[in-house]
């Protein structure tokens, strides 16, 4: 176990709430983005649970997600053939 300061914890509570993962979650991303910038490679993941109660948590968190998404407004009605012509113009 690791013993972290009040304030850390806190933090990373915090951290987790804004993004509504868990504060396992929260310190765990924070950890890989933080190794991966200092080139330490990381270790394969566990394997993904397969268990019908964590596939719906899944589907229901992709589904809430992609319904997110489908509220966005159009902010270019261009192809993005045509952005990247615009783009590639410049």
């Amino acid at each position: 176990m690791i013993d972290l300061s009040q304030e850390t914890e806190a933090l990373a509570r915090r951290v987790a709430d804004a993004r509504h993962v868990t504060v396992d979650t929260a310190v765990r991303q924070a950890l890989e983005a933080s190794a991966h910038a200092a080139g330490v490679p990381l270790e394969p993941s566990c394997p993904r649970d397969t268990s019908a109660e964590s596939v719906a948590m899944r589907r229901e968190r992709l589904r809430r997600i992609v319904g997110e998404l489908a509220t966005l407004p159009v902010l270019d009605p261009r192809s993005p053939r045509d952005i990247m012509d615009d783009i590639n113009a410049l």
